[in-house]
This record gives structure tokens, sequence and C-alpha cells, in this order.
């Protein structure tokens, strides 16, 4: 892997950490939660582009905010729609497929060769990912809408992520105020739809500063980058992982059993990556 694609792995393994760090925050509700991290994240980013003096380098195309603020917000949107709307299980079962639609997507959009390694590689994990998150999973007619949200946040993370490579020419920095402005409608979204706290514990505040840090602020870099310069193919099959050591984070803290499931789950999304990375570029 060349230095682009560790940089997005690196995003991968700070995702991990968003459900233990969310259940951290708890009972915050979700769009508050979400706009608090946001605004973390990118007003830690934005001071950092300050005192770089690439302030400048925000100001882009009305094409670039709709394309950057319509992945972060958008996604997010849309997910937290399928698990309020869907039972929350299948509705992320149905969100993961994210990874196998970035690997699927590279071909038409970006001209990029899969071949039977990176295909056998994205089955490997996308097998590991239904094992561990789709264990009686169940799809009633009575949560379609939910379903429906959960697909579509699927295909908004994909697009975003693989269209990010025609976007080359805005800097990475510009991530900083497409995550300020997610951050606003969140926060507004946030206002119209959900009761606000009466207040803040030391905990949750913790989580949240860790979430701005890691999983809704620098990971959104890092992935940035690793779209961009990096091999999406490869990323798209390592993602996988995510769910899967989530799950065993999750596992460590207290919140559910690690069975068979999560074990084999494990065994076959490394394999998935393993196989995926021995493909030729």
């Amino acid at each position: 892997m060349n230095r682009a694609t560790w940089l997005g792995a690196a995003a991968l393994l700070l995702w991990a950490f968003l459900a233990p760090l969310a259940r951290l925050a708890q009972p915050l509700p979700p769009l508050l939660l979400t706009g608090l991290g946001f605004a973390v994240g990118g007003g830690l980013a934005l001071l950092l582009v300050a005192v770089r003096g690439r302030l400048a380098l925000l100001r882009q195309p009305p094409l670039a905010w709709a394309h950057g603020v319509g992945g972060l917000a958008g996604f997010h949107a849309l997910y937290f729609a399928s698990l309020a709307l869907a039972p929350p299980v299948e509705a992320n079962l149905l969100n993961y497929l994210w990874p196998l639609l970035i690997v699927l997507l590279s071909a038409p959009i970006l001209g990029l060769r899969l071949g039977p390694w990176r295909l056998a590689g994205v089955a490997m994990g996308g097998a590991g990912a239904a094992l561990l998150l789709g264990a009686g999973a169940a799809f009633p007619a009575s949560a379609a809408l939910g379903f429906g949200c959960a697909l579509l946040s699927a295909l908004t993370w994909a697009l975003y992520s693989v269209t990010s490579r025609r976007m080359a020419a805005v800097p990475t920095e510009a991530v900083a105020g497409f995550c300020l402005a997610s951050a606003a409608l969140a926060l507004a979204a946030h206002l119209a739809f959900e009761a606000s706290p009466a207040g803040f514990t030391s905990g949750q505040a913790v989580a949240v500063l860790l979430l701005g840090l890691g999983p809704m602020g620098a990971a959104f870099f890092l992935w940035d980058v690793g779209m961009k310069q990096g091999d999406p193919r490869l990323l798209g099959t390592l993602a996988y992982a995510t769910p899967v050591a989530s799950t065993l984070l999750l596992g460590a803290m207290g919140e559910g059993v690690l069975g068979w499931r999560a074990l084999a789950a494990t065994a076959l999304v490394a394999g998935g990556g393993v196989v995926a990375a021995r493909a030729r570029s």
C-alpha cells in the first residue's frame, strides 16, 4: 500500500471508535451529538488551517461545497433516520453495503480494474460483516422507509468517497469548512426535532471531544487523502474491518458478548484484506 492508502486505513481505524464513544456520550440526542462532533472536529481543523495561513483554501466553488457537505451531512442524516425508522441491527447491516459499493463503483466512475482477487477479498469482507451484523436479521415491510434510508446512506457515502478522486483539485484543508457546515445543519435539525438536554456530564464532554478529535474529525481528513491519492478498491475492502473492530471494542467495554461470530467475522475480514492486497494495481 502507498502512503495515502495507509492514511485512509487509519481513518477506518478511527471510525471503529465511533460507536464506543457514542455509547459513552449517551443519552445525548443523536443529531445533537452529530452536530457537536462535527463542530469540535471542524473547529480544531479550522484553527490548524488558520495557524498555517491557509484559510484561503476554504474558498471553493459551489460544487465542492455541495459534494463535501452533501456527503458528510447527507450520510449522517440518512443513517440516523434509518436507525429511527427501522430495526437498528438490520439498518446497520444495510448501511454497511458502502464498502462493497466503493469497490464496485471504482470501476465505472474511476475506470479502475477490479479483477478476481479484489472481488474475492470484498466478498470475504462482506461475508464477515453479514455474519457479525446480520444474525437473526428480519426485514419487516413496515420498516421499508427506514431500510430505504439505510440503503441511501450507503450509496451516499460510497458516491462521496469515490467521486472525491474527481475532486482532487479541492484541497483537504477545505474539509474543515465542510465539517463546520455539516455541524450547523445537524444542530439546526436538533433544535427543530429533538429535546435539548438539561446539561452535560464530564464523561459526555470527554466523549464528544474525543469524537471530534478522531472519528468525526481527523478521520474525514485522512479519508479524503486516501480516496484522492490511495487505492479506493483496497480501502473499500479494508472498510469491513470497521464494524468488526467496533464490535470487539464494544465487547471489551462490556457492551455485549464476544462469541464465535465475532472471531469468525474477524478472520473473514482480515483474510479478505490480505486477498485484496495481493491484487495488482
